[in-house]
């Protein structure tokens, strides 16, 4: 089975703000495959490296996917990256859902079969806000849903974020949403690397009596050695990884035991082939896989498929319930039960894309936000 053709489709999703990022293989035999991207806010360059991959991949047996993600890692002889990482992603995925189709199986079949029979997964609460009431509002909103969890991250005030200031409102949301939702739901807060080490570990410290699910990426990616101080500084589980594109970039923290989850991102840090290699490394170090995953109904799929065959899972991001978003161009999409994704039991991914639908969708040039401390200086988002 031959790849013969490989489609973008930047898609602009107005009432959200924000771009989503497919990509579809098709093969000689008329089967195709659907993957997603995770590079939000870069989607061009994205689909410039795919531009460069399609004619090393034309022609090629479909069903080779590891040798097919080796040569696009390796073979521009620098090591892929941020960019190449989410067109590799895109594409392996992609293949799976080929494969899968092909042999009238489910991915997570082709994964070793399920190891649970249902996934638990967490919502966005309101977004990075000083407020308490609407905070407290919203997750009383999802808990009544059915959702087992809840999330929210490190307040802001607009475009303008002071560390110790939005760490001492944190510390209060805590207080306020631990007391209203009560100790059956759990809390998992993103710093969104916003913190250096000491307000890092101020933080930490202070939410220990709220035990939080996690406390995710409380410190920039770019140096994972300072993990080596924040660790044996708090009790709180740590989560990060979401920024990595591949296992080398996981290499420290999982080795030295600097997390307790790894929030890798299937759309970014090479598909299920790298996935799956990165999960069992986690599992000989006791450190669970909490996927990212802030994108669209594919990557939500995918997420579902991976965490159904991954023993050490604990749980995944799920912004909104499946069947909420894109459903024009994802018609057929996983089912949302009571805070679970269920088992899809159709070949692949289990979903349908609607080629038709996604060219109707328009795409713009969209910048994430940009923030900045009282001083005017440049902070992460």
């Amino acid at each position: 089975m031959k790849i013969t053709t490989i489609e973008t489709y930047p898609i602009w999703d107005e009432p959200r703000g924000r771009n989503f990022l497919f990509v579809v293989v098709d093969t000689d035999q008329g089967i195709y495959g659907v993957g997603e991207s995770g590079l939000t806010g870069r989607e061009l360059a994205v689909i410039g490296a795919i531009e460069h991959f399609k004619p090393l991949l034309i022609g090629q047996d479909a069903g080779r996917i590891e040798h097919l993600w080796q040569l696009l890692f390796r073979g521009g002889f620098f090591p892929a990256q941020r960019v190449l990482g989410a067109a590799i992603s895109a594409i392996d995925i992609a293949l799976w859902d080929i494969k899968g189709k092909a042999l009238g199986a489910p991915i997570y079949d082709l994964l070793g079969g399920r190891v649970r029979d249902r996934v638990v997964c967490y919502p966005h609460n309101v977004g990075h806000q000083m407020d308490i009431p609407s905070l407290v509002e919203s997750c009383l909103q999802t808990k009544e849903e059915g959702w087992k969890f809840v999330r929210w991250g490190l307040p802001q005030a607009g475009d303008l974020i002071e560390p110790r200031q939005s760490v001492r409102a944190a510390i209060r949301q805590f207080e306020a949403v631990r007391q209203a939702v009560g100790d059956e739901v759990d809390l998992c807060f993103d710093v969104h690397t916003r913190l250096d080490l000491a307000d890092a570990v101020w933080l930490c410290q202070a939410v220990e009596p709220f035990e939080p699910y996690f406390i995710e990426d409380p410190l920039r990616s770019e140096n994972p050695d300072s993990f080596k101080t924040l660790r044996p500084r708090t009790r709180v589980p740590l989560a990060a990884g979401e920024q990595f594109s591949s296992k080398w970039e996981f290499r420290q923290l999982v080795e030295d035991e600097l997390i307790d989850y790894a929030r890798l991102d299937l759309c970014l840090v090479g598909g299920f082939t790298e996935g799956r290699k990165i999960a069992g490394w986690c599992e000989t170090h006791y450190i669970k896989v909490a996927v990212h995953n802030p994108l669209g109904p594919v990557a939500s799929a995918a997420c579902l498929q991976f965490n159904l065959a991954t023993s050490n899972f604990g749980v995944q991001e799920q912004p909104r319930r499946t069947g909420t978003l894109l459903t024009d161009v994802v018609p057929v999409q996983p089912v949302w039960e009571d805070g679970y994704l269920l088992p899809p039991t159709t070949p692949g991914l289990g979903i349908e894309f609607d080629r038709e639908a996604a060219r109707a969708h328009t795409f713009q040039v969209h910048e994430p936000p940009h923030l900045r401390r009282l001083d005017g200086s440049f902070t992460n988002w």
